[in-house]
């Protein structure tokens, strides 16, 4: 019986049951994985709008096919091509936000943002910034600056008027001075220094609350795209802001913005000093 039932469905191409190995294991739970994280991708942006369109585009082209409509099937299946590079550029920051979080993703080893011979921000420079910021909160003078990590802010530099500069309270009080040159925009500090002044950075499409800015949308969009710190100080209220990793802390006191920036200071630190002690022992 056993063998006659083997048989059967070795000699029945579309009943013969296939091989599962390791290879194939792990082929499903990969598609799955990836299927899964695109779909919760898409669920959190506008692409969910178009995922539910093109599902219905899809129940009316298996619909025309079993009915032999043509005409509809042939327009359908022309038009694939042109509404897939339409897709692709209506959705190129939500395209681009994903990628740039794949490469942000510090679980990876292989693209770990560990650079052991480029200079951390020093709790000097971290004093400095916050000094300045308690002054222009006092006057209420508005202020946006972007204290770079590992990840490389080139592109928004580049919009900016290079300085390149000690990083220092007075500075960065005078840059944000009413009525001077160098005040609208953000400023850019990288490796202890001010690197530029006015630079542009991209506005976040999430909703934020009513009482808040074009200052701390472009902040939260900067944080967005990287793993910068960037401090706001409202010209309205006086309050400072940090934005990390699209979230906004509002409404810091001189105390949590040196927590903040002092804690991530030493958490980098601390990575630096276990691969140096291993080579050391080994």
């Amino acid at each position: 019986m056993t063998d006659l039932i083997t048989n059967l469905f070795t000699n029945i191409p579309s009943l013969a049951m296939p091989r599962l190995v390791i290879g194939s294991i792990l082929d499903i739970l990969f598609i799955t994985f990836v299927l899964y994280k695109v779909l919760m991708w898409i669920k959190q942006t506008r692409g969910w709008t178009l995922l539910k369109g093109v599902i219905i585009i899809a129940i009316i082209f298996f619909g025309a096919t079993l009915l032999s409509m043509d005409v509809t099937v042939w327009i359908i299946t022309e038009s694939l091509t042109v509404a897939a590079i339409a897709a692709v550029i209506i959705f190129q920051p939500e395209i681009r936000k994903a990628l740039e979080s794949l490469g942000k993703n510090r679980n990876i080893p292989f693209f770990s943002p560990l650079e052991e011979g480029r200079e951390t921000n020093s709790a000097l420079c971290i004093e400095e910034i916050v000094d300045a910021t308690q002054k222009m909160s006092k006057v209420k003078t508005g202020a946006l600056i972007v204290i770079e990590q590992q990840v490389p802010l080139g592109d928004l530099e580049a919009t900016g008027v290079a300085i390149d500069a000690v990083v220092t309270s007075q500075l960065l009080i005078n840059i944000f001075e009413h009525n001077t040159p160098l005040h609208d925009g953000a400023v850019l500090i990288r490796e202890n220094r001010v690197k530029a002044a006015t630079c542009i950075l991209p506005l976040t499409s999430e909703p934020l609350a009513r009482d808040l800015g074009t200052r701390h949308r472009a902040a939260v969009g900067a944080s967005e795209v990287s793993d910068a710190y960037v401090l706001v100080v409202s010209e309205e209220s006086g309050k400072i802001s940090i934005a990390k990793e699209g979230k906004l802390h509002r409404n810091l006191s001189e105390s949590d913005i040196k927590s903040m920036l002092l804690a991530d200071l030493r958490t980098k630190k601390s990575r630096k000093f276990i691969p140096n002690f291993k080579r050391r022992k080994g």
